[in-house]
């Protein structure tokens, strides 16, 4: 039976509700009555349960796993976990705009403790990202969403260009967004333009989330064949579905039958 098990709210002064459910073994986070903002397994806490976050690793497929990421907004800690589990030679800092997501992200959704490898931070996402050293992140993800879209600060030309300056040479911006948002198409734009045409958009099967995809570097269209190939050994490296990846990327993004565009 679904139910409601706790309810989090950090301050008076502060408007950010948190619900907590669990249903089947699925333990989700919600900002007070929204969407699912992120889900766990309790017996896999380190599986990605929702398509989106699992799209976010497709960047893969074009780069070697990072050993610096960013991830701006927590949640639940999903990815934060997966990339923790899975890609041991990665550094990760995540920023998180509100204390007690942090809180309920260790507490009800095991994130772990900081260690040499993570870093979580609470603070202003935009601001982290202006106060970094160019060329030191080789992935940087923006899933900072609340009941009204992606914050305002994290989708503006300037936030884009500042990311796009502190990725390192092969680097690339992971930003979630939602396709049924009025502003998605004016939000790819602004990545295209910023990242000079090298951008793609990666649909999730699961509800409407794209991931859009930005890349410091020229990928040189590359070839279906050579990306099919890539996909087959990291999907048996690490059980993600970037088979499906490679052929949902045909989907939104300009190709011929040999390759992408890009």
């Amino acid at each position: 039976m679904l139910f409601r098990s706790k309810r989090f709210s950090s301050r008076p002064d502060d408007e950010l509700v948190i619900d907590i459910s669990e249903e089947f073994g699925i333990r989700k986070l919600h900002f007070g009555n929204d969407d699912t903002q992120s889900a766990m397994r309790v017996n896999n806490p380190a599986e990605l349960v929702l398509a989106y976050s699992r799209c976010v690793f497709g960047c893969l497929l074009f780069i070697e796993p990072p050993r610096e990421m960013l991830l701006i907004g927590l949640g639940g800690g999903s990815i934060a976990k997966w990339a923790y589990g899975n890609l041991p030679q990665t550094h990760i800092t995540c920023v998180e705009l509100h204390q007690q997501v942090v809180n309920v992200a260790r507490s009800m959704f095991f994130l772990p403790d900081d260690d040499a490898r993570l870093d979580v931070i609470t603070g202003d996402g935009a601001a982290h990202v202006c106060s970094m050293a160019d060329g030191s992140a080789d992935l940087i993800v923006m899933d900072a969403y609340s009941a009204t879209g992606i914050a305002p600060p994290l989708a503006t030309p300037d936030f884009f260009m500042a990311c796009r300056d502190k990725l390192s040479g092969d680097g690339v911006l992971a930003v979630n967004l939602w396709g049924s948002d009025k502003r998605f198409q004016q939000y790819c734009d602004r990545l295209s333009d910023v990242f000079d045409g090298c951008f793609l958009c990666l649909p999730a099967r699961q509800k409407g989330n794209v991931i859009a995809f930005g890349f410091k570097r020229p990928l040189g269209d590359p070839k279906w064949e050579a990306l099919t190939a890539r996909a087959q050994k990291l999907e048996a490296q690490y059980g993600l579905e970037f088979t499906e990846f490679v052929t949902d990327l045909a989907r939104m993004n300009p190709h011929n039958d040999r390759k992408l565009f890009v």
